[in-house]
């Protein structure tokens, strides 16, 4: 989809900031903590998982999956396989850096209720991994592609011409 640097970044920040509301709202309910923690606290941990997730995704995740999904045996001239094997890959390796970024902040903040760290870490990334698979290819994939289309590619298609 995007097809400059500039593009890229853009796209990252549509798609970090939709997977990072839903997950970090997903993680509170599951743990019983939404009402619980002060909405400065909530505001937070939006902002730092979003400042971690970006990076991961810019820096680390994001250029090994797409590696990882082009050099599939598949016809990529399907779009759609294309971007089911690039969110599987993303999902994947993004639910494994960030649950291992929640499991850390959730020992930091309160400890981990009994649990050893291994437990706490495989129950938050199968957990994670159930609800970001879905919530990637069913709703803020299809919704930050078509906003990007929408606006950030015909923006710069205007100011080309220009």
């Amino acid at each position: 989809m995007p097809a400059t640097k500039k593009e890229n970044v853009y796209f990252g920040l549509m798609m970090c900031s939709g997977m990072v509301i839903f997950m970090t709202t997903y993680n509170l309910f599951t743990n019983g903590l939404i009402g619980r923690i002060s909405m400065g606290s909530v505001l937070l941990q939006l902002l730092l998982g979003f400042i971690v997730a970006f990076l991961l995704e810019s820096f680390i995740v994001g250029p090994v999956a797409k590696k990882m999904a082009l050099s599939l045996p598949y016809d990529k001239s399907k779009k759609a396989l294309v971007i089911v094997s690039i969110a599987l890959f993303m999902v994947t390796g993004m639910v494994l850096c960030m649950s291992l970024f929640g499991v850390v902040m959730a020992m930091i903040s309160n400890g981990l209720m009994g649990e050893t760290f291994i437990e706490k870490y495989v129950s938050t990334v199968c957990r994670n991994f159930i609800f970001a698979l879905p919530l990637q290819l069913l709703i803020v994939g299809p919704v930050v592609r078509y906003v990007f289309v929408k606006f950030v590619k015909t923006t710069n298609m205007a100011n080309s011409a220009s």
